[in-house]
């Protein structure tokens, strides 16, 4: 994280003219927190990024189509959890619609600036009643020291809620940036993953910040990945009104771009320390590839891999497997200058395997935060991403999701 990035509490609250509220609206059959209301106090630009999975649930659709009207102006984001609504139809749509509409009518400002996003499981019916007396209920609990509730509200099979803000310079003033995500399970990014919604107090042109957005997106939320699974739900949400007084420009933008970049990072990290049944955090980094884009491609396909995830599980530093996995992962690889890394072990080298280093490589593979590192020997790019073991609780979790 860069020196002027500095960690502060509050998560989506954080920033300035936010207030955030979190209810049980009977969605969940625990009678748990499931319904979340995000509410700017002046009209904000919003900029977000959705699954590119075809089957795109009512949400994801509702949001596409405010943002497209709006212009990129937003005043709140509700959200359920406990069910996804996707893959349901006509009604899905209307109880996505239902869920803005009613936002709207409480906050006296157009539909189209009230985004939608819901996550749980799919091919059930969103209750639109549940809905119709949850939002006001949300509503009357609005707070700017809600934000934990927030994140507690949006959980399916995650552990903990996640939280993250930071506060940076902007020109002569200050700004600060929140958040807030959910994701265990069906995790792995294209575009975007699971759900991660984020403020900030500075003004921000809804181009700009569309782009930094998208920037910031690239190389965290969009370099994880629990199990190779694109959700249909997956949305990251961007609200940026102003109320700090600081203003992002071209002059500031890289500032601006680092702590949305470090908020986004703490957030997508947590994802995968949270990962359904997960035990150990792994950073893989892929060197000596002939593009970055080849470098993350080999990343994603380690990450992925069935056998390298269950030998970390198992503290089993099977370099073989790694070599294996970057060999069918269609990017150049030259073997005979392919090198192997647990932590700073090295166990394959120029064509040669260093098994008398295998001990030391598993001691580091008993931790909880794992780094392995491939050597493609095929170019300079070189990129890192982040996963997490797989162990026998995620076959627990997911063989009886909806059962």
């Amino acid at each position: 994280m860069a020196a002027f990035v500095a960690t502060i509490s509050g998560g989506i609250t954080a920033a300035r003219g936010f207030r955030a509220a979190a209810v049980s609206a009977g969605i969940k059959a625990n009678n748990g927190l499931d319904l979340a209301l995000l509410v700017s106090d002046r009209p904000a630009s919003a900029a977000a990024v959705f699954t590119t999975n075809r089957a795109q649930a009512a949400p994801v659709l509702v949001s596409r189509e405010h943002l497209a009207q709006s212009g990129g102006s937003a005043r709140a984001i509700v959200v359920n959890s406990g069910c996804a609504n996707a893959c349901t139809g006509d009604q899905g749509l209307e109880a996505a619609r239902t869920m803005a509409s009613e936002t709207a009518r409480l906050l006296e400002c157009p539909v189209r600036e009230v985004l939608v996003a819901s996550t749980g499981v799919i091919g059930v019916g969103l209750p639109i009643e549940k809905i119709r007396s949850g939002v006001p209920a949300a509503f009357r609990a609005l707070g700017a020291d809600q934000g934990a509730a927030a994140a507690r509200a949006i959980m399916t099979t995650d552990p903990y809620p996640k939280e993250a803000a930071v506060r940076i310079p902007i020109g002569r003033g200050e700004a600060a940036i929140g958040g807030m995500a959910k994701g265990a399970g069906m995790i792995e990014p294209m575009m975007a993953t699971m759900l991660a919604f984020m403020t900030t107090d500075a003004a921000v042109t809804p181009a700009l910040l569309n782009r930094a957005l998208r920037d910031a997106v690239e190389d965290t939320f969009n370099a994880i990945t629990v199990d190779g699974e694109c959700s249909t739900n997956d949305s990251v949400m961007l609200l940026a009104n102003g109320a700090g007084g600081a203003i992002v420009d071209e002059r500031t933008y890289d500032v601006f771009l680092s702590g949305l970049r470090a908020v986004c990072l703490e957030l997508a990290l947590g994802i995968v320390r949270g990962g359904e049944g997960a035990t150990k955090l792994v950073a893989v980094t892929v060197q000596g590839a002939a593009t970055v884009a080849e470098a993350k491609r080999a990343g994603k396909a380690i990450a992925n891999s069935l056998l390298v995830k269950t030998a970390i599980h198992g503290g089993d530093p099977n370099w073989g497997r790694l070599v294996a996995v970057a060999g069918r992962a269609g990017v150049a690889f030259e073997l005979s200058r392919a090198k192997v890394v647990v932590g700073s072990t090295v166990l394959f080298e120029n064509g040669h395997p260093h098994d008398e280093n295998s001990a030391r490589a598993a001691e580091h593979l008993k931790g909880h935060d794992i780094s392995v590192s491939v050597d493609l020997g095929a170019g300079g790019a070189a990129s890192t991403v982040w996963t997490c073991d797989l162990s026998a609780e995620y076959v627990r979790i997911n063989a009886d999701y909806r059962t």
